[in-house]
């Protein structure tokens, strides 16, 4: 199908669904109208069905690529009223199954043999097929049960083409909608060609799986499959086949005897640690990408496939994010207005009492109640309306966090509706700010900048000498004659030496409760160059000027 065909068949669901009332709202020019207004678009009867309806509706009808970016666009409540949101939010994947035998083609393409030379077994008929990819079960020639995931054929260009075209509508959004600046249309659609072309380079995702393993290596939390990197490619990926229970079968889990409290304050757990220990979480929860190990129901553990999609934040996110956190669970909305601000989240000449108000005003009505009786949904619209009302901008980095918290809210809700989130999540984030800013993280922070300080240190007192002699020669009054001529001072010395002792110390961090000699050779080391730095100043005899 070629771009025109494609723009084509796109307006031509536009005008199926009547998808043109929600240009209404755009200040366009007169032009535009007029030009909108001419359209075949109104030959088509209205629809009966809601507007929420007919655009889940309209994009089914257009493909995998819409669909994907309407479950992605689902959970932005910022950008869409609330029942269009939930509309979006029912949006699956049922994207019919590709011939097999392209499937060989591309693994034998990619891995440049035969599939028979590859597996022992091959099954042609797939596991499960989705928007990018679909998957084949496989047996290696060790005996080891695999999933093969192979990339849909001719995907790429179409996702190209309709990107095109989604720029276009965002930049039409962007410049003619009130609301477009602040929300940043253009900006969504790229963080979704981001996304959405990580996924189709299955090195990635594997690599996304290999370190999501490291990262809980014989974790009794969560269970993440091997990946096999001799036959993985980047339309081809070969991962441990795993066996468990979905987490949407609910009556399975049960019918199992799993302590269904205990899964969900892992679940809460497992993704606390990812987004503040790690800064590298999984950020496609969804039901169909999570099983349950019940070999001991007491002891449940979550499986997690499909890294395609992975969340991380900067420390300076994470930071504010964690205060955030805790001063709401604390109810410190005026730390909450004030982190905001801060963080240029908000513009800086917020006044700090009327967004504390605002924010008390959302965030009381939901506090000691279990989450069967809270909608976080409901709870981020209105946090939603209250940044609108403070032209709070879209922070990019902190979509997909809010994408996974809705589906972290989507489990827990299934799997234990009781449960306090505030109360399984407070615990865990004072532990975090904890070791972040106690003594133990300050010297693990400077600890891991010390290669850094220790190559930049012989340089360093030469240019803060500089700088101040500038410093106190720019604030000194004209001489009234030439300066005496005097030594340079010796103080570069104690500096030197001090960030001689202070790596010391750092580097010993470990043994600090211990005896001296426990010390590493590399502190004494240290300190014995701060020794020989000091002793010409210590031996020099003062002189007269």
């Amino acid at each position: 199908m070629t771009r025109l065909q494609r723009l084509f068949r796109i307006s031509w669901v536009i005008g199926k669904y009547r998808l043109d009332d929600f240009l209404k709202p755009l200040a366009l020019p007169l032009g535009l109208r007029l030009l909108l207004w001419l359209t075949p678009w109104r030959l088509f009867p209205r629809p009966k069905a809601d507007r929420g309806l007919r655009l889940r509706l309209a994009l089914e009808e257009l493909g995998p690529v819409f669909v994907k970016f309407g479950q992605i666009l689902s959970t932005r409540r910022d950008l869409l009223p609330e029942d269009m949101a939930d509309a979006l939010q029912q949006l699956q994947d049922r994207v019919p199954a590709f011939d097999s035998t392209l499937s060989r083609t591309i693994i034998e393409q990619d891995l440049e043999a035969p599939v028979g030379t590859c597996f022992a077994r091959f099954d042609p008929e797939p596991l499960a097929s989705a928007s990018v990819a679909q998957v084949h079960s496989a047996r290696l020639h060790n005996g080891m049960e695999v999933v093969v995931k192979v990339i849909r054929p001719g995907i790429e260009r179409v996702i190209r083409q309709d990107i095109a075209l989604m720029y276009l509508m965002a930049g039409l959004l962007q410049r003619f909608w009130e609301e477009g600046p602040r929300l940043r249309p253009v900006a969504v659609v790229a963080d979704y060609e981001r996304t959405i072309f990580d996924e189709l380079d299955l090195q990635r995702e594997a690599a996304n799986g290999s370190q999501l393993r490291r990262n809980f290596p014989d974790s009794p939390l969560i269970y993440i499959p091997e990946i096999h990197w001799p036959l993985t490619r980047r339309r081809v990926l070969v991962m441990e086949r795993v066996y468990g229970i979905p987490v949407a079968d609910t009556a399975a889990l049960h019918a199992a005897g799993v302590d269904m409290k205990v899964l969900a304050e892992r679940g809460v757990e497992i993704f606390f640690t990812q987004v503040f220990r790690d800064s590298f979480f999984h950020a496609d929860m969804h039901p169909g990408n999570i099983f349950v190990d019940a070999t001991d129901p007491a002891d449940p553990r979550y499986i997690a496939i499909d890294f395609g999609i992975i969340g991380t934040l900067t420390p300076s996110d994470q930071s504010y994010l964690a205060r955030n956190l805790l001063a709401f669970f604390n109810r410190d909305y005026r730390q909450v207005a004030q982190l905001h601000i801060q963080s240029g989240w908000v513009p800086e000449d917020t006044r700090v009492d009327e967004f504390e108000s605002a924010i008390r005003t959302v965030c009381e009505p939901i506090f000691e109640r279990p989450l069967k009786d809270i909608s976080f949904g409901l709870f981020l619209l209105r946090l939603f309306e209250t940044a609108r009302r403070f032209r709070m901008e879209v922070q990019p980095q902190l979509v997909l966090l809010q994408k996974t918290l809705l589906n972290v809210e989507g489990l827990g809700r299934q799997l234990y509706p009781d449960l306090d989130l505030w109360q399984t999540a407070h615990p865990y984030l004072e532990q975090w700010m904890q070791k972040r800013i106690g003594p133990v993280g300050l010297l693990a922070n400077l600890r891991q900048q010390l290669p850094d300080w220790l190559e930049q240190a012989p340089e360093m007192p030469q240019l803060l000498h500089d700088a101040l002699f500038r410093l106190s020669d720019s604030q000194a009054p004209a001489p009234r004659s030439a300066p005496p001529v005097t030594k340079q001072p010796r103080w570069w010395r104690l500096g030197l030496a001090s960030v001689c002792i202070l790596a010391a110390v750092i580097w010993a961090e470990p043994a600090l409760q211990q005896w001296f000699g426990q010390w590493p050779t590399a502190s004494w080391i240290l300190l014995g160059a701060a020794g020989a730095v000091l002793l010409p100043a210590l031996l020099r005899r003062p002189t007269n000027p």
